[in-house]
């Protein structure tokens, strides 16, 4: 039900919408892809952590490298969901780093299971944000590290 006041006031429902952010946002999946077996015989991810997401076509560049440049606009939703090599090996992401300004990413699990995610959505135009996984392999105590630096790119510079 819409209520005006009067011919020259917005309807709430006009007043509510202009408030909203005017965005095509995105659900951009980002997956680290590791070796376990080669991340704890050399103690690190470097040359054995793969990232990949699905948004090459809007751009997104360096697929298959510890340096995805995924490519995001205001508003856009990110889920970073890791994978193994050897399924039965263990592999978790324990923290994202990454600029709070932009992307505050929260741990989440899947409804029903056990299945652990990290969603993030971004806030607002960016140029190049780098962050990095904090990962959890295998039975190491201590968690690994990302060495290179994979980032967020921005399609409309602010």
């Amino acid at each position: 039900m819409k209520m005006t006041i009067n011919k020259n006031k917005k309807t709430i429902n006009e007043t509510i919408n202009e408030t909203k952010p005017k965005t095509n946002a995105r659900t951009i999946t980002i997956t680290p892809i590791i070796d376990i077996v080669g991340a704890l015989a050399d103690g690190t991810l470097s040359k054995n952590l793969y990232l990949l997401d699905n948004n090459k076509a809007n751009g997104s560049s360096g697929e298959g490298t510890e340096t995805l440049k995924t490519m995001v606009e205001e508003g856009d939703q990110l889920i970073w969901s890791i994978m193994s090599l050897e399924p039965e090996a263990f592999a978790s992401i324990t923290d994202i780093v990454i600029d709070s300004a932009y992307c505050e990413p929260q741990q989440r699990t899947y409804p029903g299971s056990d299945v652990v995610y990290w969603f993030g959505q971004v806030k607002k135009n960016l140029k190049t944000t780098p962050y990095s996984l904090k990962i959890k392999v295998g039975n190491r105590d201590e968690e690994l590290l990302t060495s290179s630096t994979p980032c967020l790119v921005g399609r409309s510079n602010p």
